[in-house]
Order: structure tokens, then sequence, then C-alpha cells
């Protein structure tokens, strides 16, 4: 989401340099106006100030200018440790002191599409709705498919996974009739993506479209590298997904896809492709009774029901695929 702010600041000359988490990085390394990428070497949750201290004392005295992407406090720690003199982000969780240029955070009402709200980090006066692109590396395509032994538009591609919590996740079942569905249409596989805590639902979904027809489909959920499973979407026929990272992935690489929203919305964080297709319950007309509690934003439904995806059919899905 941020690909089309740093290819403003690439546009009017500036030298870029990404610092990023090691499961982000290699994102990043497929941006061409990315000069150099830096892995962060810090855990999730934490201030974790000694190493945040030594990453800054070896940054000082290399950058003019720091864009501070994320909302935290911790986040605009190193840029002010290492004394780079511009440092630009949003306000939150009491940064006045560490940015020299600030920008006030939306409203809750008031939510920016995210990559208008990145893009906004470059001072334009107008923030046009950039789409954010990905280069993909051929070689390293053809690699990580001969290591994965699969066929380019051989295979479909499923995301089942949602970092945030399960009411982003479309059910199980669900994914499993649609895997079924796709097998039996096309005689071809359904590959599914995510990370290792993506595990247990994709082993789950792998059982049951399994159960009929053992050549359905193959969980390489937590088995691949982040660089891999780029390739692996970069060169599927189509992907599903929930709203999340390789959703957007997806987009990225303007690869066919249909997105699945339930408790967040496509009015904030969309695929921004034209080949993207998205469902979302809220807005389809002829769904009822309407769904009134939608976007919740929540990690887990607070009705209980979840109803927002699970009125989602995999008929629905299909009529999207074909």
């Amino acid at each position: 989401m941020t690909e089309p702010l740093l290819r403003r600041l690439h546009a009017r000359g500036e030298r870029i340099t990404v610092a990023a988490l090691p499961w982000v990085a290699p994102v990043y390394r497929l941006m061409p106006q990315v000069s150099a990428t830096i892995e962060l070497p810090f855990v999730h949750g934490g201030l974790q100030w000694t190493a945040r201290r030594a990453l800054a004392k070896t940054l000082r005295g290399q950058f003019d200018r720091a864009v501070v992407c994320p909302n935290s406090l911790k986040s605009a720690l190193v840029p002010w440790w290492a004394g780079i003199s511009q440092r630009v982000g949003y306000l939150g969780e009491a940064r006045w002191g560490l940015l020299t240029e600030r920008l006030p955070n939306p409203k809750k009402h008031e939510r920016l599409p995210m990559v208008a709200f990145y893009a906004a980090l470059s001072g334009d006066v107008a923030v046009s709705p950039d789409k954010p692109i990905l280069v993909s590396d051929v070689g390293a395509d053809s690699a990580a498919l001969s290591v994965l032994g699969l066929d380019r538009q051989g295979y479909w591609a499923m995301a089942p996974g949602a970092e945030y919590g399960p009411a982003k996740r479309w059910p199980a079942e669900h994914f499993a009739a649609l895997v079924q569905a796709v097998f039996q249409k096309t005689g071809q596989p359904v590959v599914l993506l995510g990370s290792s805590k993506d595990s247990a639902v994709c082993e789950a979904i792998s059982r049951l479209a399994n159960a009929d027809s053992p050549n359905a489909c193959r969980d390489l959920s937590g088995k691949t590298r982040l660089d891999q499973a780029f390739s692996v979407i970069g060169n599927a026929r189509t992907i599903v997904s929930n709203d999340s990272g390789l959703m957007h992935i997806a987009a990225a690489f303007g690869v066919p896809q249909v997105a699945l929203f339930g408790s967040s919305s496509p009015l904030h964080t969309p695929p921004l492709s034209d080949a993207a297709q998205v469902i979302w319950l809220k807005n389809t007309p002829q769904y009822l009774p309407r769904l009134d509690c939608a976007p919740c934003f929540a990690r887990e439904c607070p009705l209980g029901h979840t109803r927002c995806l699970r009125d989602i059919t995999p008929e629905m899905v299909m009529e999207r695929l074909f």
C-alpha cells in the first residue's frame, strides 16, 4: 500500500532506502524505485529500546529525511535517535516531539483509502488514486515454480488467512467447496498460500477438499519463503483471498483475483487492480436482509454470526471466476 508513495518520492529525485521487518522486506525488493532495504532486527510487540538505539547509531549521518508510515510511537524512535533532520509522519501515540512534520490522523468516520493515506506523506497537495505496482523477477519465478513443482498458469491460488482475525476470514468449508468446484471444472489443482499461522485453517481446507478428489488441493501454507509465495501468486490463473496482505500483492502484480470482504471495507483497503473483483455483501443491493453491522473492523464478530462472510456462498465466487 506504500508503493505509490515511494514512486512519488522517487519521481522527484529522492534515493530511497526502506527499513522493514523481515516478513515485509521482500515486497520492497520488487519495487524498482527502492535502492536498498534494511531488515529491522525487531520482534512483534515491545519497544526494544536497546535494539532500536543500536540501529539508530548505525544510521547516523546517512539520511536527510525519514517518512514514518506506521502510526506507532516505536516506529518513530529510530529516525529520532538517528538524528535525521526531517521526520514526517501522522500524529499518533504521543509522537509530537519525535516528528518534525506532522499530519493529522483522519477520524474514524473519515477513513481514507490506505494508498491515499500513505501517499499524502509525500507532501503533494493532490493525491491521485495511484495503483501499487510490483515488478516480478522472471528468473526467480522460474526457480520458485520449479522447486515447488508448479507450472505457470497451471494452477489456481487461494489465500484463506487474514492476520487481523477471524472476522476477516471466509469459512474453511466454503473455501473447500470452492476448491472442489474449480478442480471439477478445470482439472487444475488449487494451491493454498499463507504463513505458518494459517496452517491449521489451510490443513482443514485441504482435508475437506481432497476427501473426494485427492489431487484437488495442495497446501503450501508455512512451506514457502515470502518471495516464493509471490512467485506462486504472480503466475497463478486466478487467486481468491480474504482482505489480506496477499490480496494486495496479487493486485500489485495485476493477477486476476476475487477478494472477499466482511468486517473490513473495500472503500478503505481495496485491491487496486483492474483485474480485481470484490464481493462485499454490504454493498450488494439484492442481498437481504441488509448488514447494517458491517463494516465493524473487529477482530471477531461482535454478534457471533459472521454473516458478512458466511453468507457469501462458493457459488457467488464461482460466478466471478468463470
